[in-house]
């Protein structure tokens, strides 16, 4: 994000309009990043501060500030990367398992964003500080395709597409036991654990609504299902969540499954991975689909269990 500002006159069209959308828009950023300069007192509303919730009225002159990006701690480290699609404005990378999204405590350095920064140094201080253009996240041990936003218009564009469910997250997961239907929803609200807060859980309390499709696509006895998994929502570990709620949790998965799930087929991580990423282009509007197809251990995971149940290989 560049630093710079601007300011202009409420017309009738945008009376009643909330400031926080309004300087989004006019802005070209992110509806979080115009609430915090809101909240920064970077926003003035006839020249004065206002609350990110003022409808605003005809006439009002309505000022903004973009700062210049605060200086970034995390350094850029030259990791190799998967690169399934790039242009000026937007990336997406094919993650692999066991790399992890963000620096962290236990985790300071080779990350993904260690990763990014090197390789694409401008997203600093895109979609504000601690987001460098990356508007979603997959787990530590899940690989698969995450996009990331280059420039400031995409990434406010994309955080709209992603609010509004027009970004399809496909993913394959292996889960223990044999599920009955071929096909279902999980409607289940989630947050935080109340008995661990490092960890999700359903609550129908006080949890955010958390929805996830599956398709049945392989069965192997009554031990394990190959599933297809699209996310309406995208909460925190919400499909490793969802199955391990409904009885079947995500084989490998030693944080939802106890360690037991799928225990004797050798997996070091959860058989998890984000095969397929749909949407709009965010500045062209062009339909973007890309696939990733499943990393060795996991590919060589499911040759064994076909050969086990004498299944021919793609069915």
């Amino acid at each position: 994000m560049e630093a710079g500002g601007g300011s202009v006159t409420v017309e009738p069209g945008d009376s009643g309009v909330r400031l926080d959308s309004f300087v989004s828009s006019r802005a070209g950023i992110s509806r979080n990043r115009a609430q915090g300069l809101i909240t920064d007192g970077m926003v003035l509303v006839d020249g004065m501060p206002a609350e990110k919730k003022h409808r605003l009225n005809t006439g009002e002159k309505i000022a903004w500030e973009l700062p210049p990006p605060r200086p970034n701690e995390v350094i850029g480290q030259p990791i190799e990367l998967d690169v399934v699609y790039q242009d000026d404005s937007l990336a997406v990378i094919d993650k692999p398992a066991g790399m992890v999204m963000y620096p962290g405590p236990g985790h300071e350095k080779d990350t993904l964003l260690n990763a990014l920064l090197d390789r694409y140094p401008k997203i600093s201080g895109v979609g504000g500080t601690g987001r460098q253009g990356i508007f979603h996240r997959l787990d530590r041990d899940t690989s698969g395709l995450v996009a990331v936003a280059l420039i400031e218009e995409a990434f406010a564009l994309m955080v709209e597409q992603v609010k509004d469910r027009k970004v399809e997250r496909v993913y394959t997961a292996l889960v223990s036991g044999d599920i009955s239907a071929e096909r279902g929803t999980i409607d289940a609200p989630m947050g935080r654990s109340r008995g661990n807060r490092k960890k999700m859980a359903v609550d129908r309390l006080a949890g955010r609504r958390a929805v996830s499709h599956f398709v049945v696509t392989e069965r192997f006895g009554k031990e394990f299902n190959l599933v297809e998994v699209s996310l309406e929502t995208g909460r925190t570990h919400q499909i490793r969540v969802h199955f391990a709620h409904i009885g079947h949790p995500i084989v490998g998965d030693r944080e939802y499954s106890g360690g037991t799930a799928g225990k004797g087929l050798g997996l070091e991580r959860q058989f998890l991975h984000a095969c397929r990423l749909s949407f709009n282009h965010p500045l062209t509007g062009e339909p973007l689909n890309l696939h990733s197809e499943l990393p060795k251990d996991l590919a060589e995971t499911l040759e064994r269990l076909r050969s086990q149940y004498k299944l021919p290989l793609g069915k």
